[in-house]
C-alpha cells in the first residue's frame, strides 16, 4: 500500500483575495448602523430637498411708480433696454408705500414723482423724486433707481446723456439664462453624498486600524497592497452607488450620461483617496469626524459658490472639488459636453492622483507600525 501523496496547496490569485476583503468591507458596512442608517437617511432627505426647491427664476425687478404723466415718463425712459425691469403705476403715494412695505405685487421699492415733475424737467429747474424702500432692500439697487431717474430727467428733457458708457462682462454672462434653486443645489447635493460617503470609508479604516484587524488580514495571504486596493474599490463603489441613485432619483443625468457617470466615478475615487487620509489619522468616531469635516468644509465652497452670482476667485479655483463641481453643474444644466468638461476632468484627476499618493503613504506607515 502506497501512501497517499498530499496536493501542493492551491495558489490563490491577487483577484481573489481582493474581492473577498470588497466583501468584508461591505458586510463591516452594513453592520454599522450609524453609517449605514445615515447613508440611507441622507439619500431620502436630499432627494426630498431637491424637489421641495424651486424650479422657477424672476430675473425681473417689479418697481412701483406714481405722479402726474407717468405713463409717458415710463414709455420714455424704460424703452428697449429695459428688459429685466418691471414697472407697476399706482394711483397715489399712499397706495405706492402700503405696496412696497406689505410686499404687494413683488414691488420691490417705489418711485414717487411730483406732480410737477414735467414741467421742472422742461423748465431746467430742480426737482425731487423720492425713492421708497425698505430696510431689507440693498444699497445697489437704491443706487440703481438713483441712476434710472436721471436717465428718465435726460431722456424727457431731450437732452442726451452726459457720459457714454459700454459694459464688460467678466466671465460668462447668465443674463437671460439663470438657473432655478433647484438648478443649483443639484451639484451640491450629489457632492454631499459622496463626502457623506468619504466619511462612512474613513470611520471604516479607523475601526479596523484600532481593531487590528488590518494587521490579522496581511498575515493571511493578503498583502498589504490588497488591503489598500479593497478599500480603494469598496469606497468608489460604495460613493458611485449612492450618488448615481440620487441622480437618478432626481432625474439629473442630463444630455450626456456618459460623461456625468464618468464624472461621478472620478469623483468617488477623489473622495476615497480623502478618507484614506482621514482614517489614516482617525483613532475614534470624534476624531474621524474631525479630519473628515477638514476636507468637507473646504471641499463644499465650489458647491456654495453656484449661489451666488459670478466668477470664481482663483483660491476657489485651487480647491480640490472645484473641477467636479463645475463638471456636474455645465453637464446637468448646460448641457456642456466633453470638450469643456475635460479641462475640469484633469483637474480633479490630477487631485485624485496626489490624494492617493498621501494617503496610501501615510497608511502605508500607520500599518506597518501597528
Amino acid at each position: 500500500m502506497t501512501d497517499a501523496i498530499a496536493a501542493p496547496p492551491q495558489r490563490v490569485s491577487r483577484r481573489t483575495i481582493i474581492a473577498a476583503i470588497v466583501r468584508k468591507d461591505f458586510r463591516a458596512f452594513r453592520r454599522d448602523r450609524f453609517y449605514f442608517y445615515m447613508s440611507i437617511v441622507g439619500l431620502i432627505l436630499y432627494v426630498a430637498i431637491f424637489w421641495f426647491l424651486p424650479d422657477t427664476v424672476d430675473e425681473s425687478i417689479t418697481i412701483g411708480a406714481t405722479g402726474a404723466g407717468i405713463e409717458q415718463l415710463l414709455e420714455q425712459a424704460t424703452g428697449a433696454e429695459s428688459e429685466g425691469l418691471t414697472i407697476v403705476p399706482f394711483d397715489s403715494r399712499e397706495t405706492l408705500m402700503t405696496a412696497v412695505e406689505e410686499g404687494d405685487q413683488d414691488v420691490a421699492l417705489g418711485l414717487a414723482f411730483p406732480q410737477d415733475f414735467f414741467a421742472a424737467i422742461a423748465a431746467g429747474e430742480p426737482t425731487t423724486v423720492s425713492v421708497i424702500a425698505t430696510a431689507e432692500v440693498p444699497d445697489e439697487l437704491r443706487t440703481a433707481m438713483d441712476s434710472f431717474i436721471k436717465e428718465a430727467a435726460f431722456a424727457i428733457s431731450g437732452n442726451p446723456l452726459p457720459v457714454d458708457y459700454q459694459e464688460e462682462i467678466l466671465g460668462v454672462d447668465r443674463l437671460g439664462d439663470q438657473v432655478s434653486l433647484r438648478e443649483k443645489f443639484r451639484p451640491m447635493l450629489a457632492f454631499l453624498v459622496l463626502l457623506i460617503e468619504m466619511m462612512s470609508l474613513a470611520g471604516l479604516i479607523a475601526a479596523e486600524m484600532q481593531s487590528r484587524t488590518v494587521t490579522a488580514v496581511i498575515t493571511t495571504p493578503a498583502r498589504l497592497s490588497d488591503f489598500l486596493t479593497a478599500k480603494i474599490i469598496f469606497g468608489a463603489l460604495l460613493a458611485f452607488t449612492q450618488v448615481v441613485i440620487l441622480l437618478v432619483a432626481i432625474r439629473s443625468l442630463g444630455t450626456e450620461p456618459v460623461l456625468l457617470l464618468a464624472t461621478l466615478l472620478l469623483g468617488s475615487l477623489m473622495v476615497t483617496a480623502f478618507a484614506l487620509i482621514a482614517g489614516a489619522f482617525g483613532k475614534d468616531f470624534i476624531s474621524v469626524l474631525f479630519w473628515s469635516m477638514l476636507f468637507m468644509i473646504p471641499m463644499l465652497i465650489p458647491a456654495f459658490g453656484l449661489l451666488f452670482p459670478g466668477s470664481a476667485s482663483t483660491w476657489i479655483r485651487a480647491i480640490p472639488s472645484y473641477g467636479l463641481v463645475e463638471t456636474i453643474t455645465g453637464t446637468t444644466v448646460y448641457g456642456e459636453g466633453w470638450t469643456e468638461a475635460l479641462p475640469n476632468l484633469g483637474l480633479v484627476a490630477a487631485w485624485t492622483v496626489v490624494a492617493f499618493i498621501i494617503g496610501m503613504g501615510i497608511l502605508r506607515k500607520k500599518v506597518q507600525s501597528l
